[in-house]
């Protein structure tokens, strides 16, 4: 119990486990399943479950010293290492007694990239051969392995990631000299290869295993270098145009090394830039947009208080206000206070008659926001005022409307923080 509470608390600050997006029915014989594909994280299901698994690492002894991270070699923590039969054993009573859905694992690299991540592949292969579980499982793959043992680890787990934790190959390199983005790239590049090929094999061959279902993700920490938020959304982008990267998660820097002078004084995590990094994500993944619309070289960097939505919607008031009786689903999007269920709901409804705002409301728009900026002929603020529009007010006199006092602070309080990169 004391290596899992070590182990557990090393392996806190990766955060690219979420939901595994593939469905592993109940088989006889066989230990779990997924759920109707929901998958296993730590947060709540459409349907209101609280989903956990166990996320913990192999061992926090490693071989690199890496400035951003706990485990580093140079760092004077307590260290574990679990053997295979023991993180088998773990995972296998946790489940039986219902504390976990599924397992995360990672680990620090010890000896050689292969060395590590061949134990990682052995648990992987116990777990659904020898112990017959059937859940959930997500494997981190170590930089420079072989294309065997990642091969070996794909066809029994159900997502693999490799974190690019730096955006930027310089930065990389100044905080962590042993690695570069080929090391990351690389194994990125086969497990796509594996995924394509499977998909090929299983369209002529239904029997043939499936090999990483669930796909990949990466995580990329934000904070701890330089980089611009357009520098960390264009490599965002780019990822999503591979067909097999299903996340990237994005990490506030924790200065967990406050004594390496490469690393910036942080009084707390930037936990509002790292929110406006998933909202902006959400907008590239779902609603359309371009990296280019959401940040440009005039704004580099995302408003801490407002929504990039919000902030596009202000920078372009020339698109509204927006008829929402006659738009097309694509500029439904762009309105803020809409999501893409609204955007539906209007674009199914408006065929049965013309919406109005009580409409909307059951809906489930978020009027505070959409008022200004759409128009259905009725939006009134008294019986005989109608509402004033985006272009009525001008955006600078509308900023301060949708902005709370909360938002305001926030912003105000991480704006001060002290980022110096020297």
């Amino acid at each position: 119990m004391e290596k899992l509470r070590i182990l557990a608390e090393s392996a806190k600050y990766d955060v690219s486990c979420s939901s595994s997006g593939t469905v592993r029915s109940g088989k006889k014989g066989m230990v779990g399943s997924t759920v109707g594909g929901l998958g296993i994280c730590h947060s709540f299901a459409d349907d209101g479950r609280c989903i956990a698994l166990l996320k913990v690492m192999l061992t926090n002894y490693c071989m690199y010293d890496c400035a951003y991270c706990i485990n580093r070699r140079s760092n004077d923590i307590r260290r574990a290492t679990l053997s295979v039969s023991e993180l088998e054993e773990i995972t296998m009573e946790f489940y039986r007694r219902n504390y976990i859905e599924g397992l995360f694992l990672s680990s620090g690299v010890v000896r050689n990239p292969d060395y590590t991540m061949e134990r990682l592949a052995a648990i992987a292969r116990d777990l659904r051969t020898v112990h017959r579980f059937n859940g959930y499982i997500h494997l981190k793959s170590i930089p420079g392995c072989s294309q065997e043992l990642l091969n070996e680890a794909g066809r029994y787990a159900d997502r693999m990631s490799v974190n690019i934790e730096i955006p930027n190959e310089e930065s990389l390199k100044m905080l962590a000299p042993e690695k570069d983005h080929q090391s990351v790239f690389q194994p990125m590049r086969l497990i796509q290869q594996g995924v394509l090929e499977n998909k090929e094999d299983r369209r002529r061959m239904h029997h043939v295993p499936r090999f990483v279902p669930a796909g990949q993700s990466t995580q990329m920490i934000v904070g701890a270098t330089k980089e611009t938020d357009r520098d960390i959304l264009q490599m965002s982008s780019a990822l999503y145009g591979q067909p097999t990267m299903r996340r990237v998660y994005y990490s506030g820097y924790v200065s967990v090394n406050t004594t390496d002078p490469r690393l910036p004084v942080l009084k707390q995590p930037p936990l509002v830039r790292e929110n406006r990094l998933y909202q902006a994500d959400w907008l590239l993944r779902f609603y359309h947009f371009k990296v280019d619309e959401i940040v440009d070289e005039k704004h580099a960097n995302l408003d801490l208080e407002i929504d990039p939505k919000l902030a596009w919607a202000l920078r372009h008031p020339e698109a509204f206000p927006v008829d929402i009786n006659t738009a097309d689903y694509e500029m439904l999007l762009r309105v803020p206070g809409l999501g893409t269920k609204s955007a539906w709901l209007i674009i199914n409804s408006r065929r049965f008659g013309r919406l109005n705002s009580y409409d909307l409301k059951k809906m489930g728009v978020v009027m505070k926001k959409a008022k200004y900026f759409i128009t259905c002929h009725e939006l009134t603020s008294s019986p005989a005022t109608f509402l004033t529009s985006v272009n009525e007010l001008s955006p600078e006199r509308l900023r301060p409307l949708l902005v709370s006092k909360a938002q305001q602070k926030r912003a105000a309080e991480e704006q001060q923080l002290k980022l110096d990169f020297g």
